[in-house]
Protein backbone atom coordinates (compact mmCIF):
# COMPACT_ATOMS: atom_id res chain seq x y z
CA UNK A 1 0.00 0.00 0.00
CA UNK A 2 0.84 3.48 -0.73
CA UNK A 3 0.35 4.98 2.77
CA UNK A 4 1.15 4.53 6.62
CA UNK A 5 -1.60 4.27 8.69
CA UNK A 6 0.67 4.11 11.57
CA UNK A 7 1.40 7.54 11.41
CA UNK A 8 1.12 9.74 13.77
CA UNK A 9 -1.16 8.25 16.34
CA UNK A 10 -3.36 6.06 13.25
CA UNK A 11 -2.92 2.50 14.04
CA UNK A 12 -3.36 -0.08 11.70
CA UNK A 13 -1.30 -3.06 9.99
CA UNK A 14 -0.55 -2.93 6.35
CA UNK A 15 -1.61 -6.15 4.36
CA UNK A 16 1.07 -8.37 3.26
CA UNK A 17 2.17 -8.56 -0.13
CA UNK A 18 0.74 -11.90 -1.88
CA UNK A 19 1.43 -13.78 -5.03
CA UNK A 20 4.57 -12.72 -6.99
CA UNK A 21 7.15 -11.19 -4.83
CA UNK A 22 6.96 -7.33 -5.89
CA UNK A 23 10.41 -7.61 -6.72
CA UNK A 24 9.56 -10.09 -9.86
CA UNK A 25 6.51 -8.14 -10.69
CA UNK A 26 8.58 -4.64 -10.57
CA UNK A 27 11.40 -6.76 -13.05
CA UNK A 28 9.09 -8.13 -15.21
CA UNK A 29 7.20 -5.02 -15.55
CA UNK A 30 10.46 -2.69 -16.08
CA UNK A 31 11.83 -4.48 -18.68
CA UNK A 32 11.68 -1.83 -20.81
CA UNK A 33 14.06 0.35 -18.29
CA UNK A 34 16.27 -2.99 -16.77
CA UNK A 35 17.22 -4.68 -20.05
CA UNK A 36 18.19 -1.72 -21.38
CA UNK A 37 20.61 -1.15 -18.51
CA UNK A 38 21.37 -4.52 -18.10
CA UNK A 39 22.44 -4.54 -21.48
CA UNK A 40 24.73 -1.73 -21.62
CA UNK A 41 26.60 -2.36 -18.48
CA UNK A 42 27.11 -5.87 -19.86
CA UNK A 43 28.37 -4.21 -23.31
CA UNK A 44 31.09 -1.66 -21.21
CA UNK A 45 32.39 -4.24 -19.42
CA UNK A 46 32.32 -6.87 -22.77
CA UNK A 47 34.21 -3.83 -24.63
CA UNK A 48 37.38 -3.71 -22.18
CA UNK A 49 37.50 -7.30 -21.12
CA UNK A 50 41.18 -8.80 -20.27
CA UNK A 51 42.04 -11.52 -22.43
CA UNK A 52 42.85 -14.85 -20.90
CA UNK A 53 46.66 -14.55 -22.60
CA UNK A 54 46.57 -10.95 -21.12
CA UNK A 55 45.59 -12.24 -17.60
CA UNK A 56 48.23 -15.44 -17.31
CA UNK A 57 51.10 -12.82 -18.55
CA UNK A 58 50.70 -10.64 -15.54
CA UNK A 59 49.86 -13.63 -13.22
CA UNK A 60 47.60 -12.08 -10.90
CA UNK A 61 46.09 -15.00 -8.56
CA UNK A 62 42.44 -15.36 -9.08
CA UNK A 63 42.04 -13.45 -11.98
CA UNK A 64 43.20 -15.88 -14.68
CA UNK A 65 40.37 -18.37 -13.23
CA UNK A 66 37.97 -15.56 -13.33
CA UNK A 67 38.13 -15.26 -16.78
CA UNK A 68 38.94 -18.60 -17.86
CA UNK A 69 35.66 -19.46 -15.89
CA UNK A 70 33.24 -17.01 -17.86
CA UNK A 71 33.78 -14.05 -15.90
CA UNK A 72 34.77 -11.24 -17.81
CA UNK A 73 36.15 -8.31 -15.97
CA UNK A 74 37.22 -4.56 -17.04
CA UNK A 75 39.78 -2.37 -15.63
CA UNK A 76 37.53 0.55 -13.93
CA UNK A 77 39.19 3.93 -15.80
CA UNK A 78 38.22 6.85 -17.34
CA UNK A 79 37.02 5.44 -20.31
CA UNK A 80 35.07 3.01 -18.96
CA UNK A 81 33.36 5.93 -16.60
CA UNK A 82 32.47 7.87 -19.64
CA UNK A 83 30.78 4.97 -21.41
CA UNK A 84 28.66 4.30 -18.41
CA UNK A 85 28.20 8.32 -17.43
CA UNK A 86 26.46 8.20 -21.27
CA UNK A 87 24.64 5.20 -20.51
CA UNK A 88 23.07 6.37 -17.41
CA UNK A 89 22.10 9.91 -19.01
CA UNK A 90 20.57 7.72 -21.95
CA UNK A 91 18.08 6.00 -19.18
CA UNK A 92 17.46 9.47 -17.96
CA UNK A 93 19.19 10.20 -14.66
CA UNK A 94 20.28 13.38 -15.90
CA UNK A 95 24.00 14.68 -16.41
CA UNK A 96 24.17 15.82 -12.78
CA UNK A 97 23.17 12.43 -11.23
CA UNK A 98 25.37 10.31 -13.65
CA UNK A 99 28.39 11.68 -13.04
CA UNK A 100 27.53 11.39 -9.33
CA UNK A 101 26.77 7.40 -9.20
CA UNK A 102 29.78 7.08 -11.91
CA UNK A 103 32.49 8.74 -9.19
CA UNK A 104 30.76 7.02 -6.88
CA UNK A 105 31.05 3.53 -8.49
CA UNK A 106 34.42 4.47 -9.20
CA UNK A 107 35.78 5.11 -5.28
CA UNK A 108 37.79 2.27 -3.93
CA UNK A 109 37.58 0.55 -7.61
CA UNK A 110 39.31 2.57 -9.92
CA UNK A 111 42.18 0.87 -11.79
CA UNK A 112 40.87 -2.43 -10.50
CA UNK A 113 39.54 -4.93 -12.81
CA UNK A 114 35.34 -5.47 -11.71
CA UNK A 115 32.56 -8.11 -13.41
CA UNK A 116 29.15 -7.00 -14.92
CA UNK A 117 27.73 -8.28 -11.97
CA UNK A 118 29.92 -6.62 -9.64
CA UNK A 119 29.13 -3.02 -11.67
CA UNK A 120 25.04 -4.01 -11.23
CA UNK A 121 25.69 -4.59 -7.58
CA UNK A 122 27.97 -1.45 -6.73
CA UNK A 123 25.55 0.92 -9.02
CA UNK A 124 22.42 -0.31 -7.56
CA UNK A 125 23.34 0.09 -4.20
CA UNK A 126 24.34 3.66 -5.31
CA UNK A 127 21.20 4.28 -6.99
CA UNK A 128 20.02 2.53 -3.59
CA UNK A 129 21.56 5.45 -1.46
CA UNK A 130 20.01 8.44 -3.23
CA UNK A 131 16.54 7.09 -3.21
CA UNK A 132 16.43 6.11 0.67
CA UNK A 133 16.00 9.09 2.09
CA UNK A 134 12.48 10.06 -0.15
CA UNK A 135 11.18 6.33 0.00
CA UNK A 136 7.93 7.40 2.36
CA UNK A 137 4.83 6.34 2.08
CA UNK A 138 1.74 8.76 1.93
CA UNK A 139 1.61 9.44 5.83
CA UNK A 140 -2.48 8.88 7.28
CA UNK A 141 -3.15 11.73 10.29
CA UNK A 142 -5.50 11.45 13.49
CA UNK A 143 -7.24 14.66 11.72
CA UNK A 144 -10.44 14.26 9.77
CA UNK A 145 -11.12 14.55 7.33
CA UNK A 146 -7.76 14.55 6.08
CA UNK A 147 -7.46 16.34 2.64
CA UNK A 148 -5.39 15.23 -0.03
CA UNK A 149 -4.85 17.40 -3.19
CA UNK A 150 -4.10 15.40 -6.01
CA UNK A 151 -2.66 17.51 -9.40
CA UNK A 152 -0.82 16.61 -12.30
CA UNK A 153 -0.83 17.02 -16.02
CA UNK A 154 -3.97 15.62 -17.79
CA UNK A 155 -2.85 12.06 -18.83
CA UNK A 156 -0.27 11.46 -15.87
CA UNK A 157 -2.24 8.84 -14.72
CA UNK A 158 -3.60 11.13 -11.80
CA UNK A 159 -7.30 10.35 -12.80
CA UNK A 160 -6.28 6.04 -12.00
CA UNK A 161 -4.06 7.17 -9.29
CA UNK A 162 -6.84 8.52 -7.10
CA UNK A 163 -8.96 5.29 -7.86
CA UNK A 164 -6.10 2.96 -6.38
CA UNK A 165 -5.84 5.16 -3.25
CA UNK A 166 -9.30 5.39 -2.52
CA UNK A 167 -9.39 1.60 -3.25
CA UNK A 168 -6.45 0.96 -1.29
CA UNK A 169 -7.01 2.84 1.52
CA UNK A 170 -10.63 1.56 1.82
CA UNK A 171 -9.44 -1.90 1.80
CA UNK A 172 -7.12 -0.69 4.99
CA UNK A 173 -10.36 0.47 7.20
CA UNK A 174 -10.54 3.98 6.10
CA UNK A 175 -13.75 5.63 5.27
CA UNK A 176 -12.84 7.59 1.53
CA UNK A 177 -14.86 10.54 -0.48
CA UNK A 178 -13.21 11.40 -3.67
CA UNK A 179 -14.35 14.94 -5.29
CA UNK A 180 -13.89 14.89 -8.92
CA UNK A 181 -12.35 18.30 -9.39
CA UNK A 182 -11.85 18.00 -12.89
CA UNK A 183 -14.60 19.32 -13.97
CA UNK A 184 -13.54 20.33 -17.46
CA UNK A 185 -13.05 17.02 -18.45
CA UNK A 186 -15.75 14.45 -18.61
CA UNK A 187 -13.95 11.66 -19.03
CA UNK A 188 -11.80 12.18 -16.07
CA UNK A 189 -15.38 12.30 -13.97
CA UNK A 190 -16.55 9.11 -15.50
CA UNK A 191 -13.50 7.64 -14.82
CA UNK A 192 -13.29 8.20 -11.07
CA UNK A 193 -17.07 7.35 -10.93
CA UNK A 194 -16.17 3.81 -11.76
CA UNK A 195 -13.47 3.32 -9.99
CA UNK A 196 -15.77 4.79 -6.98
CA UNK A 197 -18.14 2.52 -8.00
CA UNK A 198 -15.84 -0.53 -7.36
CA UNK A 199 -14.25 0.76 -4.37
CA UNK A 200 -17.49 1.58 -2.85
CA UNK A 201 -16.04 5.29 -2.18
CA UNK A 202 -18.86 7.92 -3.25
CA UNK A 203 -17.73 10.22 -5.64
CA UNK A 204 -18.57 14.00 -5.05
CA UNK A 205 -18.66 15.54 -8.95
CA UNK A 206 -20.46 18.54 -10.23
CA UNK A 207 -21.73 19.88 -13.71
CA UNK A 208 -18.93 20.11 -15.87
CA UNK A 209 -17.20 23.61 -16.40
CA UNK A 210 -18.46 24.03 -12.62
CA UNK A 211 -16.02 26.28 -10.46
CA UNK A 212 -13.65 22.93 -9.04
CA UNK A 213 -13.24 25.44 -5.43
CA UNK A 214 -17.20 25.12 -5.28
CA UNK A 215 -16.98 20.92 -5.43
CA UNK A 216 -13.79 21.10 -3.28
CA UNK A 217 -15.65 22.72 -0.63
CA UNK A 218 -18.75 20.99 -0.54
CA UNK A 219 -16.60 17.73 -0.80
CA UNK A 220 -15.26 18.69 2.59
CA UNK A 221 -18.64 19.32 4.06
CA UNK A 222 -19.70 15.83 2.97
CA UNK A 223 -16.67 14.40 4.29
CA UNK A 224 -17.80 15.61 7.53
CA UNK A 225 -20.86 15.62 7.73
CA UNK A 226 -20.15 11.65 6.83
CA UNK A 227 -17.03 10.87 9.21
CA UNK A 228 -14.68 10.20 6.62
CA UNK A 229 -10.98 9.85 7.27
CA UNK A 230 -9.55 11.08 3.81
CA UNK A 231 -11.07 13.13 1.08
CA UNK A 232 -9.28 12.66 -2.59
CA UNK A 233 -9.33 16.10 -4.33
CA UNK A 234 -8.78 15.29 -8.67
CA UNK A 235 -7.62 18.59 -10.08
CA UNK A 236 -7.18 19.35 -13.69
CA UNK A 237 -3.65 19.38 -15.03
CA UNK A 238 -3.81 21.83 -18.14
CA UNK A 239 -0.20 23.39 -18.27
CA UNK A 240 -1.09 25.10 -21.44
CA UNK A 241 -2.49 28.28 -19.74
CA UNK A 242 -0.04 28.11 -16.50
CA UNK A 243 -2.03 31.27 -15.16
CA UNK A 244 -4.87 29.65 -15.37
CA UNK A 245 -4.06 26.80 -13.91
CA UNK A 246 -2.40 28.72 -11.02
CA UNK A 247 -5.53 30.52 -9.84
CA UNK A 248 -7.50 27.68 -10.22
CA UNK A 249 -5.60 25.85 -8.04
CA UNK A 250 -5.13 28.76 -5.20
CA UNK A 251 -8.35 29.55 -5.54
CA UNK A 252 -9.42 25.51 -4.33
CA UNK A 253 -6.55 26.12 -1.92
CA UNK A 254 -8.49 29.28 -0.48
CA UNK A 255 -11.68 27.92 -0.57
CA UNK A 256 -11.01 24.71 1.32
CA UNK A 257 -9.01 26.30 3.91
CA UNK A 258 -12.11 28.53 4.86
CA UNK A 259 -12.76 25.39 6.26
CA UNK A 260 -9.62 23.72 7.79
CA UNK A 261 -6.91 26.72 7.97
CA UNK A 262 -4.62 23.34 7.72
CA UNK A 263 -5.94 22.05 4.50
CA UNK A 264 -4.80 20.38 2.21
CA UNK A 265 -2.73 18.19 4.34
CA UNK A 266 -1.04 16.41 1.35
CA UNK A 267 -0.18 17.69 -1.73
CA UNK A 268 0.50 14.80 -4.37
CA UNK A 269 2.23 15.32 -7.56
CA UNK A 270 1.40 12.72 -10.08
CA UNK A 271 4.38 11.81 -12.57
CA UNK A 272 4.27 9.93 -16.17
CA UNK A 273 7.97 8.08 -16.04
CA UNK A 274 7.65 7.92 -19.75
CA UNK A 275 7.81 11.91 -20.44
CA UNK A 276 11.50 11.35 -19.18
CA UNK A 277 13.50 14.86 -18.26
CA UNK A 278 9.72 16.88 -18.64
CA UNK A 279 8.91 15.58 -15.50
CA UNK A 280 11.98 17.76 -13.71
CA UNK A 281 9.85 20.83 -15.24
CA UNK A 282 6.38 19.33 -14.78
CA UNK A 283 8.15 19.07 -10.65
CA UNK A 284 9.12 22.78 -10.35
CA UNK A 285 5.85 24.08 -11.91
CA UNK A 286 3.73 22.27 -9.68
CA UNK A 287 6.02 23.52 -6.84
CA UNK A 288 5.37 26.75 -7.49
CA UNK A 289 1.84 26.36 -8.14
CA UNK A 290 0.84 23.77 -5.49
CA UNK A 291 3.40 23.08 -2.74
CA UNK A 292 4.28 19.71 -3.40
CA UNK A 293 4.73 17.51 -0.83
CA UNK A 294 5.24 13.99 -2.34
CA UNK A 295 4.95 12.17 -5.46
CA UNK A 296 3.53 9.33 -7.41
CA UNK A 297 5.36 7.80 -10.34
CA UNK A 298 3.02 5.96 -12.73
CA UNK A 299 4.15 3.95 -16.10
CA UNK A 300 6.85 2.48 -14.86
CA UNK A 301 6.14 -0.50 -17.04
CA UNK A 302 5.91 1.72 -20.33
CA UNK A 303 9.18 3.43 -20.44
CA UNK A 304 13.00 2.67 -21.01
CA UNK A 305 14.18 5.44 -19.02
CA UNK A 306 13.20 4.42 -15.33
CA UNK A 307 15.90 6.46 -14.28
CA UNK A 308 14.25 9.26 -14.01
CA UNK A 309 13.04 8.67 -10.47
CA UNK A 310 16.77 8.45 -10.13
CA UNK A 311 17.26 12.14 -11.11
CA UNK A 312 13.98 13.00 -9.22
CA UNK A 313 15.15 12.26 -6.08
CA UNK A 314 18.68 13.50 -6.51
CA UNK A 315 16.92 16.76 -7.37
CA UNK A 316 14.14 17.70 -5.50
CA UNK A 317 14.42 15.23 -2.16
CA UNK A 318 10.52 15.50 -2.41
CA UNK A 319 9.23 11.87 -0.94
CA UNK A 320 8.29 9.22 -3.16
CA UNK A 321 4.92 7.51 -1.92
CA UNK A 322 4.22 4.47 -4.81
CA UNK A 323 4.63 3.95 -8.17
CA UNK A 324 3.05 2.36 -10.77
CA UNK A 325 3.70 -0.39 -12.82
CA UNK A 326 0.50 -1.71 -13.95
CA UNK A 327 -3.54 -0.85 -14.34
CA UNK A 328 -4.76 -3.47 -11.40
CA UNK A 329 -5.44 -1.94 -8.26
CA UNK A 330 -2.36 -3.89 -6.44
CA UNK A 331 -0.29 -2.38 -8.91
CA UNK A 332 -0.07 0.96 -7.05
CA UNK A 333 2.58 -0.04 -5.02
CA UNK A 334 4.84 1.26 -1.84
CA UNK A 335 8.47 2.40 -3.66
CA UNK A 336 11.05 0.34 -2.17
CA UNK A 337 14.21 2.12 -3.24
CA UNK A 338 16.33 -1.18 -2.67
CA UNK A 339 14.08 -3.41 -4.93
CA UNK A 340 13.27 -0.73 -7.27
CA UNK A 341 17.25 -0.37 -7.71
CA UNK A 342 17.86 -3.97 -8.17
CA UNK A 343 15.24 -4.39 -10.64
CA UNK A 344 16.24 -1.46 -12.71
CA UNK A 345 20.14 -2.58 -12.69
CA UNK A 346 19.66 -6.26 -12.92
CA UNK A 347 21.46 -6.69 -9.83
CA UNK A 348 19.06 -8.91 -8.49
CA UNK A 349 19.28 -11.57 -11.44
Amino acid sequence: MAFNPSDRGVSGAQPERCGMSFFKKLKDRLFKSSSKLDEGLEAIVEVGVTTPAEVVAVRKPGLAADVLGGEKKRVVDDAMLESLEELLITADMGVETALKLSARLAEGRFGRRVSTAEVKRALAGEIAKILEPVARPLPIYAKRPQVVLVVGVNGSGKTTTIGKLASQLRAAGKKVVIAAGDTFRAAAVEQLQIWGERAGVPVMTAPQGSDPASLAFDAMAKAEADGADILLIDTAGRLQNRADLMEELAKIVRVIRKKDPEAPHNTVLVLDATTGQNALSQVEIFQKIADVTGLVMTKLDGTAKGGILIALADRFGLPIHAIGVGEKIDDLSPFDPDEFARALTGAGD
